[in-house]
């Protein structure tokens, strides 16, 4: 039976990812978006041909690939806040400046 004051404690194991199985899951995810972003560009340069559609999403383009390869070198959480963030900056852009 087990009693309260009795707790054993955990081994040391680690609970989470590791290191590579963290970077392939961003290069995967960097990857999706990078997809996502270049249909967007394409359905949106159908209903709208502008010079600013194309720098909002050849720039979230252009930052999916440097979270790549920030991914590839070890450099995941650098690169998971600068895919968070610049996708949300696009995404604005988007909204804010196009018509």
């Amino acid at each position: 039976m087990d009693m309260p004051g009795n707790e054993e404690p955990l081994p040391d194991s680690r609970v989470g990812l590791t290191p590579r199985q963290a970077r392939r899951i961003r290069i995967v995810l960097a990857s999706v978006l990078m997809v996502a972003m270049a249909v967007v560009l394409v359905v949106r340069l159908a209903s709208r041909t502008s010079v600013l559609v194309v720098g909002v999403y050849g720039a979230a383009l252009v930052l999916c690939g440097v979270v790549i390869e920030l991914s590839r070198h070890g450099r995941t959480r650098l690169g998971t806040w600068m895919l968070g963030l610049g996708l949300a900056a696009a995404l604005a852009a988007d909204w804010l400046l196009l018509p």
